[in-house]
């Protein structure tokens, strides 16, 4: 496999978008991705959020940015995401 085809991701995997919370271990980030869902019995609007272990091979990412990422084969135990690419930088304090 090439350099070109592991980089982007194939057509029919899952993306999200989501909030680096974590950028502390090596070659890996912690991404917040939140969703609005209806609640079920009583249909208020309500944020459900996850966290989910993607691969960040080069440390490029920190804590703050807007990514986006797909999954992929399992990496490690809890770590089967990887970046595909940078949304937003995240905003100096």
């Amino acid at each position: 496999m090439s350099e070109a085809q592991a980089a982007t991701p194939a057509k029919n995997t899952r993306t999200l978008v989501g909030r680096v919370v974590s950028d502390k271990r090596s070659k890996t980030i912690t991404v917040l991705v939140e969703r609005r869902t209806a609640h079920e019995l009583y249909g208020k609007i309500v944020a459900k959020s996850r966290k989910y272990h993607a691969h960040d091979e080069n440390g490029e990412y920190k804590t703050g940015d807007l990514v986006e990422i797909a999954e992929g084969r399992p990496i490690s135990k809890t770590k089967s995401w990887v970046v595909t690419r940078l949304v937003e930088k995240a905003k100096l304090v």
